[in-house]
Formats: C-alpha cells, sequence, structure tokens
C-alpha cells in the first residue's frame, strides 16, 4: 500500500513538475513586460539576470521593449536593448521597436534602436518605412533623425504614398508639416513624385491650400 502511494505521488511530481516549470516562465515572462511598461529598469534588469528571456512574445506578439516603447519608458528600454533585445521583432500587426519609435516621435527609444541595429529598410502594415509615419504626424526631429540614419526618403507604401505626399495630405500645412516638406525637399525627395491616382505633391497641396508648402514646392521644381 505505502509503495504503491509513493509510486502514485512520483508519477503526480513528474506529470506536473513540468507545467509548473512553465507556469513560472510565462509568469517571469510577464513580469518583464510589466516592469518594462511600467519604465522599472531595475525589475527588468533583475529578471534578466534571473533568466528571463529578453525577446519572449505575449499573446499580442509584443515583447517586453516593444511593450516598453509603447509606454515611452526610456529608462526601461535601455536597459533591453543594451543587453540585446531585437529592435526589430514585430509584433501581429507588424510594428516594431524601432518603426513604432519612429511613428510615435519616441526619439531617445528611436535613437538607441538605430544604434542597435534598426533594419532601415523594414516596413509597417501599411508597407512604409518609419519615416512615412513619422512626416505624418509632425514628429520632426524625428524626421530629421531618420533622413540623417538614411531611411530611404521616397520610399512608396501601400497607399501609394512618400513621406512627403503623407506630410501634406494628412497633415495640416501647419509649422510642423511645413518643417517636414522643407527637410524632406532640403534632403533630396521627388518633388514630383505623385500618388497612385497620378496626383503630384504640388496638386494636393493647391487642393488642400498650403500657402507655403505650395511656394517651397515650386521652388523646387514641384509641377
Amino acid at each position: 500500500m505505502r509503495k504503491h502511494l509513493a509510486i502514485c505521488i512520483a508519477v503526480f511530481i513528474g506529470l506536473t513538475a513540468v507545467p509548473l516549470t512553465l507556469w513560472g516562465q510565462d509568469m517571469q515572462q510577464a513580469g518583464l513586460s510589466d516592469a518594462a511598461a511600467a519604465n522599472d529598469a531595475e525589475t527588468v534588469r533583475r529578471l534578466l539576470a534571473d533568466g528571463a528571456d529578453i525577446d519572449a512574445r505575449d499573446a499580442e506578439g509584443r515583447t517586453a521593449l516593444l511593450a516598453a516603447t509603447h509606454a515611452n519608458a526610456v529608462d526601461a528600454a535601455r536597459v533591453l536593448i543594451e543587453a540585446g533585445a531585437d529592435v526589430n521583432a514585430k509584433d501581429r500587426i507588424e510594428d516594431s521597436p524601432y518603426l513604432y519609435a519612429g511613428a510615435r516621435g519616441h526619439l531617445e527609444i528611436l535613437e538607441l534602436t538605430l544604434a542597435h541595429g534598426a533594419d532601415l529598410k523594414s516596413t509597417n502594415r501599411y508597407g512604409g518605412t518609419a519615416l512615412i509615419p513619422a512626416a505624418e504626424r509632425g514628429h520632426v526631429e524625428t524626421v530629421r533623425t531618420l533622413i540623417d540614419a538614411g531611411v530611404d526618403i521616397d520610399h512608396v507604401n501601400k497607399l501609394g504614398w512618400t513621406a512627403l505626399l503623407e506630410a501634406i495630405i494628412l497633415g495640416d500645412g501647419g509649422p510642423r508639416h511645413r518643417q517636414i516638406v522643407d527637410l524632406l525637399i532640403e534632403s533630396g525627395a521627388d518633388v514630383n513624385l505623385a500618388d497612385a491616382k497620378g496626383v503630384t505633391p504640388l496638386q494636393h497641396a493647391r487642393s488642400s491650400g498650403y500657402t507655403e508648402i505650395i511656394e517651397a514646392l515650386t521652388a523646387a521644381g514641384a509641377w
């Protein structure tokens, strides 16, 4: 009887050991993402030292670094990136830390990703580089940084738009978007590269009444 009980206990322990281990790993990974999003750099550092998988994904395919990037948690992002986190790891909707930082204007994290292997040719779910949404949303310094890094200025996304077109079509014609148009022109953007329907940047600017952008494009040889 005692021998039979001992065997049963041993079998139970054997069956539960792996699930318990996996549960512990899952909790550790969840803790890493939570700490990253909360910008708790010390906890991130401790969990990594304890063996947490730096590039593990959650149900949405997000890594801890992407969680930190979503929150613009610079300190936690720095710890993760310097520890070797993949700055190009995409989630289920094709965002990566590099692409998201660029699109949202999270400049400090963007600069960290650029210094640690960001893929300048990577694209989001719309087929756009980090430069295109940065231009659309008026992130002047982000646009400058991405241009200086060497992102293709004339890349065309799935909508048929370049960064210049998005700055005009989806921008508000205000100071930030005017600066971005100037930056793109100064950096050699093709001012006559039309959208998928054949409408040029100048034609879009005219239809929106963006006088200063019209003047800048015209001076650059737009038609």
